[in-house]
C-alpha cells in the first residue's frame, strides 16, 4: 500500500483525491493535480554505489512499486561545457531521445500498479513517444492523441512501440481538449505530462543530477524551455527540496524561454500578471514542443519563476534556426524546440556565474529547420 501522505491535491481548491483513483483532475475546478508527498533527503556520498539511472534518488521520489522494472535506464545524462559560463545537459541522450522519459517512467510505473483498461496521452510528439515506450515496457495498452501535422518521425516512433495514434484536426490545444474528453471514460488512466504530478516528480531528477554532478551545489542559473512547464516545475520542486533539506545554501534563478511566436507566459510575466492575460494566438513556430497557447499550470509556472528571481526570455524563428546550426557545428544535433534555451542565452547569459541549459530532444526527430 502507498503511504497515506501520498495523495493528489488541487493547488487552487485544496481538494484531495487518493492516488489510486483514475480521477485525472480536480473535480471542482478541473485543474491539474499536485502531489502531497514528503520525500527524504538524498545522501550525496551514498550515490557512488547506486543504480545508474534516476532511481538512484529513490528517497526523493514518490513510491511507485514497479519503478525499477519499468525503467529503461533513463537519466544520468552528460553535462557538457559550451562556453566558459554556459553548460548544456544532454537530455536528448535518453531511451526515446527526449527529456520526457524522466516523467514517463513515473507515469508508466504508477499506471502498472493501477492496471487500467487503457493508458491515454496527448502530445505534440515527444511525450507521446515516451509514454508509448514506457507503456510498452510496462505491458500496458496505450493510445496517443497528436495534432495533425506532427513530425512523421515522431509518429513512427510512437507506432513502433505499439501505441495507437489518434490524429486530431487543429492545433495542440484542440488535441488536448479531445484527449481530456476521452480521459473521462471508465477504465482510462490519463498519462498526462501536464495534469498528473507524478510526471513532475520525474522531471525534477534533472536538477538532482546537476546537484550531484556539481558536487553538492547547483548552477547560478537554470534555463528551461517552457510550453506546459513540466521541466520548469520539476526543477522548482527539486530546488525547494534540496534547499529545504539543507543540501544547498542558495536557490538558482529559474529562467524560462518561449518562442516569440507563442509566448503567453512571457507576456503575462512581463505584464506583472499572476495568470494568463488570455490565450495566445497559435502562430506557426519551429519550436512546436513549446507552442502552448493556454498552459493549465500557468499560475504555478509564473509563481515558480518569480520565487527564484528569474525571468522569461523569448526567441525568434531566426534565432532558433541559427542556434540549431550552431549546436550542430559543435557536434550536437538537437531538435528545433530543444535549442530554444541556447538561442536565448548562448551569446549573453542572463546573469553572472554558471548557467545550465537543457538540450531536450534529438535532431533526428524533426530534422534541420528550413
Amino acid at each position: 500500500m502507498l503511504p497515506l501522505m501520498t495523495v493528489y491535491e488541487c493547488p487552487e481548491c485544496r481538494i484531495q483525491s487518493p492516488v489510486d483513483a483514475l480521477t485525472w483532475c480536480c473535480p471542482k475546478c478541473r485543474g491539474p493535480w499536485d502531489l502531497a508527498f514528503a520525500g527524504a533527503p538524498v545522501s550525496l556520498p551514498s550515490l557512488a554505489s547506486r543504480v545508474n539511472s534516476l532511481w538512484r534518488y529513490a528517497e526523493a521520489l514518490p513510491p511507485v512499486p514497479h519503478g525499477p522494472e519499468v525503467s529503461l535506464g533513463e537519466g544520468r545524462t552528460p553535462l557538457v561545457r559550451l562556453t566558459d559560463s554556459v553548460s548544456a545537459k544532454l537530455d536528448f541522450l535518453m531511451p526515446t531521445l527526449s527529456f520526457k522519459d524522466r516523467g514517463a517512467v513515473m507515469l508508466a510505473a504508477h499506471a502498472r500498479r493501477l492496471r487500467p483498461r487503457t493508458v491515454l496521452a496527448d502530445s505534440s510528439g515527444n511525450a507521446g513517444t515516451a509514454i508509448a515506450a514506457y507503456g510498452a515496457r510496462a505491458g500496458l495498452d496505450c493510445v496517443v492523441y497528436v495534432p495533425e501535422g506532427t513530425s512523421p518521425k515522431k509518429l513512427e516512433q510512437i507506432r513502433a512501440h505499439g501505441a495507437r495514434i489518434v490524429e486530431v484536426p487543429g492545433d495542440r490545444e484542440a488535441t488536448a481538449r479531445a484527449a481530456r474528453e476521452a480521459a473521462d471514460e471508465p477504465g482510462v488512466f490519463y498519462a498526462s505530462h501536464v495534469y498528473n504530478p507524478y510526471f513532475l516528480h520525474g522531471t525534477k531528477t534533472y536538477v538532482y543530477e546537476l546537484w550531484e554532478e556539481l558536487g553538492g551545489r547547483l548552477p547560478d542559473t537554470i534555463v528551461v524551455p517552457v510550453g506546459n512547464g513540466t521541466l520548469l516545475l520539476g526543477a522548482a520542486l527539486a530546488v525547494e527540496e534540496l534547499y529545504g533539506h539543507g543540501l544547498v545554501d542558495t536557490r538558482p534563478a529559474l529562467v524560462a524561454v518561449q518562442a516569440e511566436a507563442v509566448s503567453p507566459l512571457a507576456e503575462a510575466f512581463h505584464a506583472g500578471a499572476e495568470d494568463l492575460t488570455g490565450p495566445a494566438a497559435a502562430r506557426p513556430t519551429l519550436a512546436e514542443g513549446i507552442a502552448i497557447p493556454a498552459p493549465p499550470r500557468a499560475r504555478q509556472i509564473l509563481r515558480a519563476v518569480r520565487a527564484t528571481g528569474g525571468t522569461f526570455l523569448t526567441v525568434t524563428e531566426d534565432q532558433i534556426r541559427a542556434a540549431q546550426r550552431d549546436l550542430a557545428g559543435r557536434g550536437l544535433f538537437v531538435e528545433s524546440t530543444g535549442v530554444a534555451c541556447w538561442a536565448a542565452v548562448g551569446a549573453t547569459p542572463p546573469r553572472p556565474g554558471l548557467t545550465v541549459v537543457p538540450l531536450c530532444g534529438a535532431g533526428v526527430k524533426t530534422g534541420l529547420a528550413p
